[in-house]
């Protein structure tokens, strides 16, 4: 996830169809995500202090009708969200989907979790009247493939909500984010200089919000997939 050995969650598929985990690398990630589960909120509470802020509340408020999230990890959006929402969760670490049930028991929400890849939703065209997903696609290993599924699964006209740390604004930001790399790319496949927002316009979503803050780290989305006409 950031520094301090907090982590990001990928995506696992589900009992068939398995993509990317199924070879000794997603294995090891597998493995990697799972040990880190029992401490990754407590490592997540900093960061979230000082850079995120009420990024949480914010991406949960944008949320209604049939929600997606994706990487739902320990469950940490759960408390936000609008009572009246019908969620599902997508998680790569059974350790934290694990965590994540706890944590929907305690809150009292009902919300049904799976396992999933990201890449390869098993899910229906046009599902979801929102899909959001918040500090994960920085470790997703395609992002590209990752947006255009949640795409998919949106109904037209449906809201795409996310929430992450991206390419920072300065250039010294970015050199030292370059230099993270060198260490979070081959420990737990977590990037620090993407760009989600270009792979959202790219799809030919319609960016509604862009916001970027803390000299331009955290970036906040909302856009929406564009109502087509009948053929």
């Amino acid at each position: 996830m950031l520094l301090g050995g907090s982590v990001r969650r990928q995506l696992e598929p589900e009992a068939t169809g398995m993509t990317h985990s199924t070879g000794p690398s997603g294995e090891r990630l597998r493995r990697y995500w799972d040990k880190s589960a029992k401490s990754y909120d407590r490592e997540m509470a900093l960061f979230e202090r000082v850079l995120l802020a009420d990024g949480r509340q914010w991406a949960c408020s944008q949320a209604s009708g049939d929600v997606l999230e994706i990487a739902i990890g320990t469950g940490r959006n759960l408390p936000f969200y609008p009572p009246d929402v019908r969620l599902t969760g997508i998680e790569f670490s059974p350790a934290m989907l694990e965590i994540a049930r706890e944590r929907a028991s305690a809150v009292g929400r009902q919300v049904e979790l799976r396992l999933g890849d990201a890449q390869a939703l098993d899910l229906p065209d046009s599902a979801f009247d929102t899909v959001l997903c918040t500090l994960s696609l920085c470790a997703i290993p395609d992002e590209r493939r990752a947006i255009a599924e949640m795409k998919r699964v949106l109904r037209p006209g449906g809201r795409l909500v996310l929430v992450d740390h991206v390419a920072g604004s300065p250039a010294w930001v970015r050199a030292v984010q370059w230099l993270l790399e060198l260490i979070t790319i081959p420990l737990g496949g977590e990037h620090f200089r993407r760009r989600p927002l270009r792979v959202v316009q790219a799809e030919g979503f319609v960016v509604e919000t862009s916001q970027r803050a803390k000299l331009g780290i955290v970036e906040r989305v909302l856009a929406r997939k564009p109502v087509q006409a009948a053929t």
